[in-house]
């Protein structure tokens, strides 16, 4: 259930999604098309879209990348984040946080929970802070971006969202660059 503010306006916010695989392209990203189908439907624009093997290194130069850019508010990452030898997403971002939403994690899987059963323990899906900068790093099934973004990333996108929402973390560089012009 959504809560808004009222009298509150939507501020369409600007989302990168990235995706780590080995073994997909961008033709056959199942869960990057549902976070793009998310951000579109929200009224949020997609300002990239990538895709990288499950590589340390250049998992972080893609998101290192966009958290430089002022044109990129939040970056979506899919897949990585679970157990299997390749799997090394929170290792490869954890690092470039400012701080850590530690109750990100742990909300996906009590909600993941409803679905997948104990199968959750295997997600390490986590979210941070980089340079006003919010990180999502989301498992690479389709499943799991979509309770992601229906049950948290939505309203949490959204300004208007009441009592709190991360939208207003992300904006408050926005806000401070506006108040050194006044």
């Amino acid at each position: 259930m959504m809560v808004h503010r009222s009298g509150a306006a939507f501020r369409a916010l600007r989302i990168a999604v990235l995706t780590i695989s080995d073994t997909r392209g961008l033709a056959e990203d199942r869960s990057g098309d549902a976070l793009c189908q998310g951000i579109a439907e929200s009224g949020h624009e997609l300002v990239q879209r990538e895709l990288v093997p499950d590589d340390v290194y250049r998992i972080r130069a893609a998101v290192s990348a966009w958290i430089a850019d002022p044109q990129v508010q939040v970056v979506l990452c899919t897949g990585g984040t679970g157990f299997a030898a390749r799997d090394r997403t929170p290792e490869a971002l954890i690092v470039l946080f400012d701080q850590e939403v530690r109750g990100f994690g742990e909300l996906f899987r009590q909600l993941s929970f409803e679905e997948i059963g104990s199968s959750t323990l295997q997600s390490r899906a986590l979210a941070g802070f980089a340079n006003r900068t919010l990180i999502a790093c989301l498992p690479g099934s389709t499943g799991a971006c979509r309770t992601a973004w229906n049950r948290i990333l939505r309203e949490q996108l959204d300004v208007r969202h009441r009592p709190c929402n991360l939208a207003e973390l992300v904006l408050l560089e926005e806000r401070d660059e506006l108040g050194k012009l006044n």
